[in-house]
C-alpha cells in the first residue's frame, strides 16, 4: 500500500473549522486518487491576496466518499483525523 501526501490549498473559512476538529470532512475534486491513510498538508490560501498565509496542518484521509447520489460527479468527500505525530 502506498500512502501519499497531498498539498491543498484550503480558504480561511474553510481551514479554522478544519484545523480546530469543528469540520472533520472536505468536499474536494477527485482528481488526486485520494485514498484512506494518505496524509493531506492544507495550506491556508487567501483568495482575495491571492497567496498563502503562512498557516498550515497535516491531517490523515480516514474515509472518502465517492459516487454517492447528490454528489457531483467528479468530487468526493473527505474525511480527516488530526495526524498524532
Amino acid at each position: 500500500m502506498s500512502i501519499f501526501m497531498h498539498s491543498l490549498k484550503c480558504w480561511p473559512t474553510y481551514f479554522q473549522p478544519i484545523r480546530r476538529g469543528d469540520k472533520p470532512f472536505d468536499l474536494r475534486k477527485d482528481d488526486r486518487n485520494y485514498q484512506v491513510d494518505d496524509r493531506v498538508f492544507l495550506r491556508e490560501y487567501d483568495p482575495v491576496k491571492e497567496e498563502y498565509t503562512g498557516k498550515g496542518a497535516e491531517f490523515i484521509i480516514s474515509y472518502v466518499l465517492r459516487d454517492f447520489p447528490g454528489l457531483e460527479k467528479g468530487y468526493c468527500i473527505l474525511g480527516y483525523k488530526k495526524n498524532p505525530y
